[in-house]
């Protein structure tokens, strides 16, 4: 048995459904659990319903309209390729099926009277899995490739901590050993999960999609998990913004963390972590070259090749604290700090501290940088630079560093056994 997972890249359009065909019949494989996320930009597109329904009613039905234009494009140029025409379209099963999620929606956004902003959230954005895998496993069907459609929520429970539901382990490996055929093709969606108590929708947070390969990969012990992408596996730094890359052949489940924690898109470490307890490999391909060998994530040696890997973050804030009556910086002082940035929703990318100064930098992703300088200066002497970036490498050599600091003017370093870490404006 093994898992694969595809992201809404893979599956934009019609041209990406026809390739998700094309890998699996390159891939041969016979025994399968398919994740899918959401189409292309539609988790997007379902977030501004749920804007919508929250502040801009009149905008609602536009918003839902959009959403069902572009899955009914995509079904027509999926089965209906010679344009027979809207008739033909509206009574085949996929679309029938698509409309009456749609209704689902609907009512759901008429009966709601709960003000919980994640609760209806999950209930909203859902939808965007259930329609995609519908369409998918519709397709999948035509063409030959019989596969059962699963219900994501029927296998794995959570709590009802909405937008990031923590799975019940117990309850979600019975479910699953009692659901899923450990013979054939099984379709079924990232992302998505239900609560215990009212069987409402959750969702599973950040990698959502990753995290219920390796949600199922865990409870079936599964042989190995690939996640497909639009490049050819684990590259040592982001192209967009260093020239020459190197693919990384296979990294160590730790290693991997490692990257992860400091900011590469490599894998979510909540990901790695059922996958690494019962040491199962995970793959990252190109669904453009399904037969290409990607990045094996797994047991073994830290990296191949041995090569210094980059992570960078751009638009972060470095704060520096001092003390107003330059007396030295205790444990009590920085555990009014943490409480603040964790109350103001920093996350924290960088720390470092003297006995009468502490820096920090972080990520103001919910743009809560004034309201929490203001409570700061009340205690503290505060310096602040917006717009910096922080650069992370591993592994790095000396001349690599000087090479990276040569036009920057470095704000703060710090190093340690095999990272680097620099804050810069460039």
């Amino acid at each position: 048995m093994k898992v694969f997972k595809f992201g809404g890249a893979s599956v934009k359009d019609a041209a990406g459904v026809k390739n998700l065909a094309q890998v699996l019949k390159a891939t041969g494989e016979k025994d399968l659990v398919v994740v899918i996320s959401a189409m292309g930009k539609m988790t997007n597109a379902f977030e501004k319903v749920v804007s919508n329904y929250f502040g801009n009613v009149t905008a609602l039905p536009a918003s839902i309209h959009r959403i069902v234009h572009y899955h009914h494009t995509i079904v027509n140029d999926l089965f209906f390729p010679n344009g027979e025409g809207s008739q033909g379209t509206e009574k085949h099963p996929v679309t029938i099926k698509i409309n009456k999620l749609v209704t689902e929606l609907s009512e759901f956004l008429d009966r709601n009277k709960s003000t919980h902003h994640a609760f209806v959230y999950d209930q909203i954005v859902s939808f965007g899995e259930l329609i995609s895998t519908t369409i998918v496993a519709s397709y999948l069907n035509e063409v030959g490739i019989e596969n059962k459609w699963l219900d994501a929520r029927n296998c794995i429970i959570t709590d009802t901590k909405y937008r990031d539901g923590n799975v019940d382990w117990e309850v979600t490996q019975k479910r699953i050993s009692e659901v899923v055929k450990k013979k054939g093709l099984t379709i079924t969606q990232g992302f998505i999960a239900s609560d215990n108590n009212n069987n409402f929708t959750t969702t599973l947070g950040r990698e959502g999609s990753d995290y219920t390969a390796a949600i199922f990969a865990y409870c079936l012990n599964a042989d190995a998990v690939t996640i497909w992408k639009d490049v050819p596996g684990v590259l040592n730094a982001d192209p967009r913004y260093f020239k020459k890359t190197t693919l990384l052949h296979h990294i160590s489940y730790k290693e991997a963390i490692e990257l992860a924690f400091y900011g590469a898109s490599v894998i979510h470490p909540k990901t790695l972590q059922p996958m690494q307890r019962k040491e199962i490999p995970l793959f990252v391909k190109s669904f453009y070259h399904p037969k290409g060998a990607g990045t094996c994530v797994g047991k073994g040696v830290t990296l191949d090749p041995v090569t210094s890997c980059f992570i960078l973050k751009r638009d972060q804030v470095l704060i520096s604290l001092s003390s107003l009556d330059f007396s030295f910086m205790m444990e009590n002082h920085m555990g009014d700090v943490f409480k603040w940035l964790h109350e103001h929703k920093m996350k924290v990318n960088l720390i470092q501290n003297s006995a009468i100064s502490f820096s920090v930098c972080v990520d103001n992703k919910y743009d809560t940088l004034e309201p929490l300088l203001a409570k700061l200066r009340a205690t503290f002497k505060v310096t602040w630079n917006k717009g910096v970036t922080l650069y992370t490498v591993r592994h790095a050599s000396h001349t690599e560093i000087k090479k990276l600091e040569a036009d920057k003017v470095v704000l703060l370093k710090q190093e340690n056994r095999g990272t680097v870490q620099l804050v810069v404006t460039e």
